[in-house]
């Protein structure tokens, strides 16, 4: 497993962020506090505060590269 810091800070952005991982089949998560939500759940991801970084959980054991590479417009450093 993996943890990368995201933002989310607009419609289009969780639009585009649920389209991209919904390609994986591998579980993501999002964690914000102590709610943890499926990361392709549209309607979960409009649940949290989406004005800070969200902690994205990636469970994948290969293909880690592919999707650091898709997922980069939304990890910030």
């Amino acid at each position: 497993m993996k943890t990368v810091k995201i933002c989310l800070n607009s419609i289009d952005k969780v639009k585009s962020f649920v389209n991209d991982i919904t390609k994986f089949d591998y579980d993501f998560d999002l964690v914000s506090g102590r709610y943890v939500i499926d990361a392709k759940s549209i309607m979960g991801i409009f649940s949290l505060d989406l004005s800070k970084p969200i902690d994205l959980n990636i469970h994948a054991d290969d293909n880690m590269d592919e999707i650091l590479e898709v997922l980069k417009p939304y990890i910030i450093d």
